[in-house]
């Protein structure tokens, strides 16, 4: 899984203090420290080459939650990478136009939303529209890449009876006997979900992003058909508008970043953008990884939480 760096131009750093705090992961006391030290004997770039090759063919997955720089690097330096995975899932973009009926929210001042960043684009596309355009515009990759974009994470959001089960579980064990993981979880979910009612005014609870991407992974396992509609919906041709400037000037900025899509013809291979996923099922899957966790990793219920 790949959560890029910000690109390297100045104007294209963009900070996400506002919505998960200058940490990144804001909200919570109980992260534990990093067990290893960053690798600096390796390029990133090579590295994930290495890494996805030394996989028989057609059966690694690339997950990208971030910025698109490291990723469109990587296929352009390395194209045979493209041919040997299984699938790309990548969590970006915003289509918008009632592409699905999901919540955007609105910024007090601006009309309807599209993006999550600005009125027009979603935050990791935002970052580098070029890198994105790049993959969405690869032959190679658009029949095996599925792009969850904010249509979709907004229709799974973490409402405060989702939260309260995944802090106590389906048995709702007892308040002092929980662990130090559902407490985290809650503690980053809260957060969010303060964030997202202060920026966006969704107060139903804060959408779920980067779990929708790996979820893609598991759908074409038969205990998890219908979970996203990764094989039912439209092959859709994605372009990316790069005309703009990385601002805070909405019109100097116009509309960078956003992602325009339609629906491919018959002579285009088109990319999967889901439209609908069964919520009731993601959040059962989400809880199952949560007693997963907590039985075979080492921050589950040997680590209890106590107030």
């Amino acid at each position: 899984m790949v959560r890029d760096h910000f690109h390297s131009d100045p104007e294209r750093r963009t900070r996400t203090d506002r919505i998960i705090g200058a940490s990144g992961l804001d909200g919570t006391t109980l992260l534990p420290p990093p067990t290893n030290s960053p690798r600096a004997d390796v390029n990133a770039i090579v590295a994930a080459r290495t890494a996805l090759l030394s996989q028989p063919n057609s059966t690694a997955w690339l997950i990208a939650t971030g910025a698109l720089t490291n990723v469109a690097l990587l296929f352009a330096t390395f194209p045979e990478v493209a041919q040997h995975i299984k699938g790309l899932s990548i969590m970006g973009g915003a289509i918008g136009g009632g592409f699905t009926d999901a919540p955007m929210g609105r910024v007090k001042g601006e009309g309807a939303r599209i993006g999550n960043w600005t009125r027009w684009a979603e935050f990791n596309i935002y970052c580098d529209p070029e890198a994105a355009q790049s993959i969405f515009s690869n032959p190679v990759l658009a029949a095996k890449t599925t792009l969850i974009t904010l249509d979709l994470t907004h229709q799974v959001l973490a409402t405060p009876k989702i939260t309260q089960l995944l802090l106590h579980g389906e048995n709702l064990q007892s308040y002092n006997d929980r662990s130090h993981l559902r407490q985290l979880l809650h503690d980053l979910l809260t957060f969010f979900a303060a964030t997202y009612a202060e920026v966006f005014g969704l107060t139903a609870g804060p959408p779920l992003h980067d779990p929708l991407a790996v979820a893609v992974v598991l759908c074409d396992q038969p205990e998890y058909k219908g979970l996203i509609d990764t094989n039912t919906s439209e092959p859709r041709v994605l372009e990316v508008v790069t005309d703009g400037k990385h601002t805070d000037s909405e019109e100097l900025r116009g509309q960078v970043g956003r992602t325009v899509a339609r629906r491919a013809t018959a002579r285009e291979d088109g990319i999967r953008v889901p439209r609908s996923v069964d919520v009731e099922k993601f959040w059962s899957i989400m809880e199952e990884c949560v007693k997963l966790a907590e039985r075979l990793g080492p921050f589950g219920k040997g680590h209890v939480y106590t107030t």
